[in-house]
């Protein structure tokens, strides 16, 4: 009787189809989520968010450069020619067109950037929900894993006050307020040359 064997090539074929099955439905996901994002969208705003990337872009630049260079040249030239230019030195127009674009620049990239900033918090809470259920599932599978220690005969039962402590879910806000109570939350507060904790309470010292 022969028995069938997969080869390590084919195994492994196996599990690249299975990972990337995995990754495609990551990804899917992800542009779902944009695609949700984007259609919750007004028209105005992506319009707005249109010339923001366009604006964002070298060739932006590049084109104002050039614009700049050749309305000063024009203008430059067109006494020398015998002709009236259209906005002599010191070029007030362009100096009040520039001004004008500047602000129009401005105006856009800052609702864009609202948007994105708004756009951010709801991934910040997306990943902090993610990050909480998963925690609790860790502690669940611990929990169920030290039941099961404690239940089978074969395995000697000792108390191991790590799987304990990881067994009860922590906190969120008592965990924040530890932060904030070791101070690693003021990163702009220089670091004490005594090699202590920024925020902790220094020993009063003694006489």
């Amino acid at each position: 009787m022969t028995v069938s064997q997969e080869s390590p090539a084919k195994a492994a074929g196996d599990n690249t189809e299975s990972l990337s099955d995995h990754i495609d439905q990551n990804i899917e996901s992800v542009a779902a989520l944009q695609r949700r994002e984007w259609d919750q969208t007004g028209k105005s705003q992506r319009r707005v968010e249109r010339i923001s990337r366009l604006i964002g872009r070298p060739v932006f630049l590049v084109a104002l450069l050039v614009f700049v260079a050749l309305w000063i040249g024009v203008n430059s030239m067109l006494p020398s020619l015998g002709l009236k230019p259209v906005d002599p030195p010191p070029f007030q127009w362009l100096e009040g067109g520039l001004t004008l674009i500047a602000l129009l620049m401005t105006t856009i990239v800052l609702i864009a950037q609202n948007r994105q900033t708004k756009l951010e918090q709801q991934h910040t809470h997306l990943d902090l929900q993610v990050n909480l259920l998963t925690e609790q599932k860790v502690t669940k599978l611990i929990h169920l894993i030290e039941e099961l220690r404690r239940d089978l005969p074969m395995v000697k039962d000792r108390h191991d006050p790590q799987a304990a402590a990881l067994q009860e879910s922590p906190n969120p806000s008592a965990v924040l307020s530890a932060i904030d109570d070791v101070g690693l939350t003021h990163s702009a507060d220089p670091a004490p040359s005594d090699g202590s904790i920024p925020g902790q309470k220094r020993p009063s010292p003694t006489r």
